[in-house]
């Protein structure tokens, strides 16, 4: 068998068959019967020359040779994923780029990022928000070019991704100046009951936040966890307690001299990543900004 004699129709049903694990499934999803299905799929099983999955009972397992076939039609049909994605974003010389990022992650840190990209009148952004889990299955399917997110994207062998550390930024606890003196307490250990509002679980500050007072044996007094922080700003404006976030989400309240930095740890610091999938089309623009997007890490604003 040659390249010419591949049925590159019989493998995608035999794709979409194995993704499933279905066969009923797949025929409904792709609007075939059942019996027409198995026929095309045991059609490149005889050219192929080998068993591309066996039975145990009504469930279909791939085989060896159906492993293997399976990880060559992910590469090429992703590919053409990324192609049709990369064509539905030009139009008369304009590049998109497509970025995602994690609803809790700091939108002044997103605006710094891509700012390289605002003036340029041939690039058309696409900005999405959401869960990482959701977003990484956007990138994996290729209708995101880059995910930005504040925790490192765990290893999967089944949907590999590149994961690149762009910066931090410093975490502190602030209150209101008609209450608080700067810098008059030790983070964790005088946290002890305290009125305090959080970023809320999802966020990766919350598991450094809260290992550390476990460790010191310490426990706030929770008031508010909450994932944006916009809303975490306006609580640590208004509400009088002692709030977790980036100092520059209210750097207008510190230089108004209506909240102080009442303390800070050298544990407690969010970090950036940029997601990308390895066998992604490069797109020129998203590569300067892999290469030189770096904000200062006092420009990384969390409004």
């Amino acid at each position: 068998m040659n390249l010419e004699q591949l049925n590159f129709h019989h493998l995608h049903y035999f794709w979409r068959v194995a993704k499933t694990g279905n066969l009923t499934r797949a025929a409904e999803d792709l609007h075939v019967s059942q019996s027409a299905l198995s026929a095309q799929i045991r059609q490149l099983e005889q050219r192929l020359g080998e068993a591309l999955f066996s039975r145990a009972g009504r469930r279909l397992r791939l085989t060896d040779t159906g492993q293997l076939v399976l990880s060559y039609a992910d590469t090429i049909f992703g590919l053409g994923r990324e192609m049709l994605g990369r064509l539905q974003g030009r139009s008369d010389g304009v590049t998109r780029l497509r970025v995602g990022s994690v609803a809790t992650m700091s939108r002044n840190y997103q605006e710094n990022w891509i700012r390289p990209l605002l003036d340029d009148p041939l690039v058309v952004l696409t900005l999405e928000s959401g869960l990482l889990e959701g977003l990484l299955e956007r990138l994996a399917q290729h209708q995101l070019d880059v995910v930005l997110a504040n925790e490192p994207v765990r290893a999967n062998p089944d949907r590999p991704m590149h994961c690149r550390f762009l910066g931090c930024q410093t975490i502190s606890l602030v209150g209101p100046a008609s209450v608080w003196t700067a810098n008059s307490l030790r983070v964790p250990l005088d946290l002890d009951g305290l009125d305090i509002a959080l970023p809320g679980p999802r966020h990766a500050l919350r598991a450094q936040f809260d290992a550390l007072c476990a460790a010191a044996n310490v426990t706030p007094r929770l008031r508010a966890e909450v994932d944006d922080m916009a809303m975490l700003r306006l609580i640590a404006r208004d509400s009088g307690w002692l709030t977790v976030l980036p100092e520059v989400v209210v750097q207008d309240e510190l230089r108004a001299g209506a909240l102080v930095t009442v303390g800070q740890s050298s544990e407690l610091r969010e970090n950036f990543y940029a997601i990308t999938t390895p066998h992604r089309h490069r797109v020129e623009v998203l590569e300067r900004l892999l290469l030189n997007g770096r904000p200062d890490e006092s420009d990384a604003s969390g409004n």
